[in-house]
């Protein structure tokens, strides 16, 4: 078993102090031995001696993935090639891709904080875990690979994807724990609920769900179709893949391990820090990476940090649920709309399966916004009345949550496209013009 008490509970005095440290010789690392971070510090006449403490940080220039594209492939490492023992790209699908290099002490660092995230979620060293997130180039299937190990468990490398066969050996080899993306963990539910086999026979009791942002709705969701306790798991693969970050048995949010990544929150439009407790945009400095240091990395992603003690004992700050990514909010007629908002009424009405589209245009220059719902086989009817009304119900709350009125569609059960990977929610044909 993981259980790192000496950090997950160290008083936040001593953390500061243990990441002064680091942060100062992360700097002087990467302006020595990554010409890109050298010549931005240089541009900017910033010299590593003037970083004496995470007080000064903010001193340092930004990092965004356009960098990481521009720097392709390798041109953001900090040792030579023979030290890189793995690489790692994004899973995107436009442009180039973002390549990761990692190091033997790097590998060791990741599989180290994955299994904290294990840990925290009551995974030990006597459970077998399903990976059933995609091997390869994405972190996710050989990450979380490396903290099952760790812990002393035992992985079934599933990857993603033939999920009969998933569903099989999930229920032969008796798995205690799945990890994957939430959305495919809700096509595994309602294929198990599909395929005869009594739920009670499965062993599962723990989830490790991340990739892709998922409201309490989905995880309440989820739950009740996997008969399990689901619990979020964060990473990016800039900064190191899965295992940045997860929650505990508590749930009041996800525990950074802020000993290797030290998060900043940051106003969107202004760069400036917000008060704790914000939202703003998630900003890490990687601490202890030799492959790629990555400094002031802008990740996109909307959340605020909280720096009270938990109850189950940890001191390591806690995030939020990821609210969507500032480059994913959807600007609809002068109003900001976030999928995850959608996604949230859409699960907390018993008539509607977990499953949605939502599809912008422009129309005369003015924006038109759908949202095609899947109805619960339960529910679809062939009255027009019947559906109607369900539309009406919908639509108004929608109305509500959002602030502008969205055209809803409702579609029959089962036919929205059904991800095995990270869900596509969102076609915005406006970018096309």
């Amino acid at each position: 078993m993981i259980w790192n008490e000496t950090i997950e509970c160290m008083e936040r005095e001593e953390m500061r102090k243990l990441q002064d440290i680091r942060l100062k010789r992360i700097v002087a690392y990467a302006y020595h031995n990554t010409p890109f971070y050298r010549k931005r510090m240089q541009e900017t006449g910033l010299t590593p001696g003037d970083i004496a403490s995470v007080e000064d940080i903010s001193k340092l220039p930004f990092t965004v993935k356009q960098d990481l594209r521009d720097n392709y492939p390798f041109g953001l490492m900090a040792v030579a090639m023979s030290e890189i023992v793995r690489l790692h790209a994004s899973s995107g699908t436009t442009g180039k891709p973002i390549v990761v290099g990692y190091t033997r002490k790097d590998l060791g660092i990741w599989n180290e904080t994955v299994a904290r995230c294990l840990y925290a979620a009551g995974v030990t060293r006597n459970d077998s875990v399903q990976v059933s997130y995609g091997y390869g180039l994405f972190t996710g299937g050989l990450g979380l690979h490396g903290g099952v190990e760790t812990i002393g468990g035992t992985v079934i490398p599933m990857s993603s994807g033939n999920t009969q066969k998933q569903i099989q050996l999930m229920h032969d080899f008796g798995a205690n724990a799945l990890a994957c993306t939430p959305s495919y963990a809700l096509f595994l539910g309602e294929t198990i609920r599909e395929s005869g086999l009594p739920r009670e026979e499965f062993k599962l009791r723990v989830g490790m769900f991340g990739a892709e942002p998922w409201t309490e709705n989905m995880r309440k969701e989820i739950e009740e179709l996997l008969g399990i306790k689901a619990y979020d798991i964060y990473g990016l693969t800039e900064i190191i893949g899965p295992g940045v970050g997860c929650e505990c048995e508590c749930q009041h949010g996800t525990h950074l391990w802020e000993d290797h990544f030290f998060p900043e929150i940051l106003d969107p439009q202004t760069l400036q820090p917000v008060t704790p407790g914000v939202t703003g945009e998630l900003v890490f400095t990687t601490l202890t990476k030799e492959g790629m240091p990555m400094i002031r990395y802008r990740t996109r992603d909307l959340t605020a940090l909280h720096y009270e003690k938990c109850p189950c004992g940890r001191t390591a700050v806690r995030m939020d649920r990821i609210l969507g990514r500032s480059d994913d909010m959807l600007i609809i007629r002068g109003v900001n709309v976030f999928p995850s908002q959608v996604e949230s009424v859409i699960l907390e009405m018993p008539e509607f399966e977990p499953h949605y589209l939502i599809e912008v245009d422009r129309l005369n220059n003015l924006d038109t916004f759908l949202i095609r719902v899947e109805v619960r086989p339960e529910y679809y009817s062939d009255e027009i009345n019947k559906l109607l009304a369900l539309k009406k119900k919908i639509t108004l709350r929608m109305q509500s949550v959002i602030g502008i009125q969205p055209e809803v569609k409702l579609v029959e059960p089962r036919s929205l496209e059904r991800s095995l990977g990270k869900a596509k929610h969102v076609i915005d044909n406006r970018q096309l013009v």
